[in-house]
């Protein structure tokens, strides 16, 4: 009596699994096809002063970031890529903008969007072709006020207050977690503190890893990320980390040991060969920062807190990633990963960035996607103003107002061997200030101040200056004659109290119309802790 009941519910089970099976070919049918049917989307992922000690590029320290090692195992990875601007602000308007600071004044201002309205940003070329544009974190400087608003769908800030206090960065405040013991460094201890948070580092408790500015960044581009959209997207989003303070989840301070950590190489008179002003200079910097960390015994720490910083800004790019593996657009989006420039840690005496060496312009980038090699790495010379004209590109972007300055990658990317080498121009903080690099070259120019002249090949290190030797007289001048001949003045400087306008949850800047107020730095204590 019960055997048909028991039939009918069989061919019912088998009747859903083969509607299932049917209904996801029938899904990834319409996902290939709907990718295929339009342009790539854009992943477009920045980290704050991250130098060249990733993984896949093999130096001394290597920090421990198997996300961007993984994303550089199915892409392209630049060992030979270049800051478009020696620190954050100059930086990111010329990759923005895709215009050197020779031609838009913007050496140390990252306003360029005020005192050059007809460029057209990054992202607006993106909205012009159709493209949804989601931006997030640190893509431009972190002040108020220096967010390019123009094209945007959506940009997220992670604290309302943001969006109508002129849409400041804001990844360190009452709101987000500190480390239970500060000033956290040797270098602070026992004194006031200078500098605010530079040179902090120490651990955050890690049940307060969700809390943090950049967790909550990587969170929200993992939910866009993993979205099926109704038209293409450009998804921008930046990391703060590895910029200072060092304070992390004390779970990415647990990977290193700290003993075993190898410190990058240094020669201790490398100052010597510079010419007179910048040797003056640099002496002072080192001074302030690398001889008291030494003295200290602190060094170490520093480079530890550095490199679990950058472990951290890994794992949260991983989840990025994750969410995009995981999903419908998996196959149709280019991904980029680049550092808005690299950072001394105690080579040639410095700490930090603005210098035109090694250290400051090497920067980790790799790509990933349609129209890009799987697992290549070349030595090319590229430039992060080249990605501007790479999107055109391989994005079929509308050309901007604006001639763009860098050169397309999108041949390199797709065949890596065949890519000829070049040189790329790294303008300074001043007009006529400026380096021109190569595979094989490092020339400086301080005008009137000397230059400097590096065999890379030879002397990767940049220990031996060479341009006072007659002999590399002909191989100056070649590199000299690749820099632009005219130099724009700097931009005038804008003061946010006076000229920043606040209207609602928008801004703009208007001389001396400015209603902006400072939000003062917040300090979560005053005290120093004993030891």
């Amino acid at each position: 009596m019960n055997q048909p009941q028991i039939d009918a519910k069989a061919n019912l089970k088998m009747f859903c699994k083969t509607f299932s099976f049917l209904m996801s070919l029938a899904c990834c049918s319409f996902t290939s096809s709907f990718a295929a049917d339009r342009p790539p989307n854009v992943l477009f992922l920045a980290v704050d002063d991250m130098n060249d000690w990733i993984g896949c590029l093999e130096n001394t320290p290597s920090a421990l970031t198997p996300n961007i090692d993984r994303l550089a195992g199915r892409g392209v990875c630049f060992t030979n890529a270049h800051t478009a601007g020696v620190y954050c602000a100059p930086s990111r308007a010329a990759i923005f903008s895709g215009q050197y600071a020779s031609t838009t004044g913007c050496y140390e201002s990252p306003y360029y969007f005020v005192t050059h309205p007809e460029i057209e940003p990054l992202q607006l070329s993106f909205a012009k072709a159709g493209y949804k544009t989601l931006g997030a974190g640190k893509l431009f400087h972190h002040p108020a006020g220096a967010i390019d608003q123009r094209g945007w769908t959506e940009f997220f800030l992670r604290n309302p207050s943001q969006r109508e206090t002129g849409w400041p960065l804001d990844s360190w405040g009452e709101d987000t977690p500190f480390p239970e013991t500060f000033p956290a460094s040797v270098y602070n201890r026992g004194k006031t503190i200078k500098g605010g948070l530079f040179l902090e580092w120490a651990g955050i408790p890690n049940e307060k890893e969700q809390q943090m500015a950049d967790t909550i960044r990587a969170n929200w581009a993992a939910e866009q990320v993993g979205k099926v959209h109704d038209e293409p997207f450009f998804l921008a989003c930046g990391f703060y980390a590895p910029h200072y303070p060092n304070y992390c989840p004390q779970k990415y301070f647990d990977l290193y040991d700290r003993g075993e950590i190898k410190l990058p190489p240094i020669r201790e008179d490398d100052l010597e060969d510079l010419p007179t002003a910048v040797r003056k200079q640099r002496t002072n910097r080192k001074r302030q920062h690398y001889e008291p960390l030494v003295a200290m015994g602190a060094y170490p720490d520093a480079i530890h807190g550095y490199l679990a910083c950058m472990s951290y800004a890994d794992a949260m790019l991983g989840r990025v990633l994750d969410a995009l593996e995981a999903s419908p657009n998996a196959d149709n989006t280019i991904v980029v990963l680049w550092s808005d420039h690299g950072y001394h840690l105690g080579e040639k005496g410095q700490w930090g960035k603005h210098t035109l060496w090694e250290r400051t312009s090497n920067v980790p980038f790799v790509w990933a996607g349609p129209g890009v090699a799987e697992g290549e790495k070349t030595n090319v010379t590229a430039s992060l103003i080249d990605m501007y004209p790479t999107f055109v590109e391989l994005c079929d972007l509308p050309a901007p107002n604006q001639t763009l300055e860098g050169s397309s990658l999108a041949s390199a990317l797709s065949d890596p061997s065949s890519a000829a080498d070049r040189s790329v121009f790294l303008p300074y903080m001043l007009p006529g200030e400026f380096a021109v690099i190569n595979r094989d070259w490092r020339y400086i120019c301080y005008g009137d101040k000397g230059e400097e002249l590096y065999d890379l090949q030879a002397d990767p290190n940049e220990w031996t200056n060479l341009a006072s030797r007659p002999n590399f007289t002909k191989i100056k001048n070649q590199l000299k004659r690749t820099a632009p001949s005219v130099f724009a003045d700097p931009l005038p400087r804008l003061n946010s109290r006076r000229d920043l306008v606040i209207e609602g949850d928008t801004f703009r800047w208007e001389k001396g119309k400015g209603n902006y107020v400072k939000v003062p730095e917040y300090q979560p204590r005053t005290s120093i802790n004993p030891e």
